[in-house]
Formats: C-alpha cells, sequence, structure tokens
C-alpha cells in the first residue's frame, strides 16, 4: 500500500532495518532472532494462507513450512524486497501446492456459496469485526486465486506492486483479480456492504 504519510514511511523503513538485523541474525543461527521473526508472521501468514486452504492442518502445515524455510534459507533472502514479500511468496506457492492435496475444497467452496448466497439479512449498522467476517465469508465463493488479491489487499494493506511479487505475476493480472473477485463479492454480499467492496 503507497504510504503517503512520512512517519509511517518511517516507520515501515524502521521496521524493514530491524528485519534486515533479524534474519542476519537467523542466518548465524540465532535462535531467539527467529523466535522474533516466528512470533511476527506465523499469525500473519496463518491468517493468509486460511484464506486459501480450509483445512486447519493444511494451513499449520504450509505456515510452518514457510517459516521452516526462513530458518533453513535465510541467506537466499538478498533484502531485494521486503521480507514480508518474500516469506508470503514462499507461504502462497506452499498454500498453492497443497490445495491440490485438500479434495473438499471444491465441494465446501460450493456450501459456502450457497450459505452467503442465501444470508441477504445485512445490516447497515454492522459493527467492523461483523463486517469482516460479512468479508471472509463471502470471500469463500471467490477462486483461491482472487481470495489471495483480496486478502492481502484488505488484511495485510498491501500494494498491487508488491502482491504481483508475491503471487508472482504482473500488476495488471493482480488488478484484473481484484476487478472480477470485487464484482463477485458484491453480488455475495447483500445491502450497503456491497457499496463497501
Amino acid at each position: 500500500m503507497i504510504q503517503s504519510d512520512p512517519q509511517a514511511r518511517h516507520s515501515t523503513a524502521r521496521q524493514d532495518d530491524e528485519e534486515m538485523g533479524l534474519v542476519a541474525a537467523v542466518r548465524a543461527r540465532d535462535l531467539r532472532a527467529f523466535e522474533q521473526l516466528y512470533r511476527r508472521y506465523q499469525p500473519r501468514l496463518t491468517r493468509f494462507v486460511g484464506t486459501l486452504l480450509r483445512s486447519p492442518g493444511l494451513v499449520e502445515e504450509v505456515v510452518n513450512d514457510t517459516l521452516m524455510v526462513l530458518w533453513q534459507k535465510a541467506g537466499d533472502f538478498t533484502g531485494a524486497s521486503r521480507l514480508s514479500t518474500w516469506l508470503f511468496a514462499i507461504a502462497y506457492r506452499k498454500a498453492v501446492r497443497a490445495r491440490a492435496r485438500e479434495p473438499l475444497a471444491v465441494a465446501e467452496d460450493a456450501a459456502l456459496l450457497a450459505e452467503v448466497a442465501g444470508d441477504s439479512t445485512a445490516d447497515a449498522g454492522l459493527s467492523r469485526d461483523r463486517t469482516r467476517q460479512a468479508l471472509q465469508r463471502a470471500m469463500g465463493v471467490l477462486s483461491a486465486e482472487h481470495r489471495a488479491v483480496v486478502d492481502l489487499t484488505y488484511f495485510h494493506e498491501i500494494g498491487y506492486r508488491e502482491i504481483a511479487e508475491i503471487l508472482g505475476c504482473p500488476v495488471d493480472t493482480v488488478k484484473t483479480r481484484m476487478f472480477h473477485a470485487r464484482r463477485q463479492l458484491r453480488r455475495a454480499m447483500a445491502g450497503e456492504l456491497a457499496d463497501w467492496i
């Protein structure tokens, strides 16, 4: 996400510098540095991978495998991108491969689509949590690729260029996926929430 606020840019730069120091410590096999990065990224990666996979066991496996890459291959991270971009890209590729091992995904997606389509009682005064839950439920109607773009945009506040890097596709592809995802979400979400998308 483009940050025009100088304080936000400074904070992001400071965080990036701190993470580069932690990665350097992980390269030297500093377990405390790894634990710090694990605590920082495990919840974010779990949230992201959870939008791509239905099985909690597979989500946990993908997240742990992703963070194990950080431990084993910290030397491969050159700093050409942000650490978050590198980790989300690894998690995305692992989740796409794991999706093939998730036989119930298609049936669950169809059931979720029917549930969302039948739930047309959106209340204009929904709390923020209920709005997020409604969006998460509606995201179930999207393909894994579209869910990834929506999740990274709305829940991780990542801009299109960085999303393109994570997903390994052109920026225009990200924009197209978001366009189609929003169109599907508007149909799936009733009432004024559709205008929020």
